[in-house]
């Protein structure tokens, strides 16, 4: 599946999630899509971007690694689906806000969080959903540079 559609998936998926517990399962999907896209920019998107994509998979792989998502079989990973990053600028876009959706929920668990553990999850999920925003908004701005770089076409050829 496109990374586009698993974004919205998730977004989705996220905002009709009212229980804790699911709401952490659906946080740690985002991670999981964040590392997985993360990985494929990393292999394969433009060359500019693949230390930073590099660095969104490991810290969505430390993302997911905070998170106690119980109950999610191999089948059940929406991450597994990825099998394209058609439009990278839209779906960094579109990550970026998935992931600051993610950091509001999380936000929201810990506060009613009765279970310390929980809360300290949370805290340490929403450190790494914010850091792996930032590996996707430094991945946009070198996209948007290295828009700007590239030459305009030249609007006087062809009309004589």
């Amino acid at each position: 599946m496109e990374a586009m559609r698993l974004i919205e998936a998730s977004r989705h998926a996220l905002a009709r999630s009212q229980e804790p517990s699911d709401i952490v399962a659906e946080v740690w999907q985002s991670q999981a899509l964040a590392q997985a896209i993360g990985n494929r920019l990393a292999i394969a998107g433009p060359q500019e971007l693949r230390g930073e994509a590099l660095d969104l998979s490991e810290v969505g792989g430390r993302g997911c690694g905070v998170l106690d998502a119980q109950g999610l079989g191999k089948e059940s990973i929406r991450a597994a689906r990825l099998t394209g990053v058609d439009q990278v600028y839209e779906v960094l876009q579109g990550l970026d806000e998935l992931l600051g959706e993610v950091g509001i929920a999380l936000v929201g668990v810990a506060m009613g969080a009765e279970d310390e553990g929980l809360y300290w999850q949370c805290m340490e999920a929403i450190d790494a959903a914010d850091e792996s925003r930032d590996r996707v908004l430094e991945m946009l701005r070198g996209l948007a540079v290295r828009e700007q770089m590239l030459p305009e076409p030249d609007s006087a050829a062809g009309s004589s």
